[in-house]
């Protein structure tokens, strides 16, 4: 998420003009909307006794990348075998989820962005509260649902 210092785009949500120049940043855009996102469904949900909290998995060897076209595949597959050494398996991205998940000392943490166990503090776009909001309003309109719905 840190990759989208700009924040959300929302006058380009679709990519139609920026999609082939910031393919990176891009993902990382999609990365700071889980987090902004996480961020207004936990004040949404706030007094409910539910939670929504966000993660990081880090650098985790799996099947990323590998429904692109033939170019970008290669280098999906060249980065992971030059990184191997340095990735995480599946279950060692995780282990933070299973552990927000099923942690006694978790079960009233709300709206944060944990990375191995610990709440760090995300990018200065992924504490935006308006952006949040605006994002939330966004989703509800391009999927239907209703108005003020969690």
């Amino acid at each position: 998420h840190t990759s989208a210092k700009q924040g959300i785009p929302f006058d380009d949500l679709n990519a139609d003009r920026s999609w082939r120049m910031r393919g990176f940043q891009r993902y990382g855009e999609t990365k700071l909307a889980n987090i902004l996102f996480t961020v207004e469904l936990a004040r949404r949900l706030d007094g409910t006794g539910v939670t929504a909290n966000c993660f990081h998995p880090g650098l985790v060897r799996t099947g990323f990348g590998q429904n692109n076209g033939p170019l970008l595949r290669f280098g999906i597959r060249l980065g992971m075998a030059l990184g191997r050494p340095f990735m995480r398996t599946p279950e060692q991205g995780a282990a933070t989820l299973v552990w927000l998940a099923d942690s006694p000392e978790m079960a009233d943490e709300t709206g944060g962005y944990y990375v191995d166990e610990r709440r760090t503090e995300p990018s200065k776009a992924a504490q935006d509260i308006s952006a949040a909001g605006r994002l939330w309003a966004v989703s509800e309109a391009l999927t239907g649902a209703p108005a003020g719905s969690a």
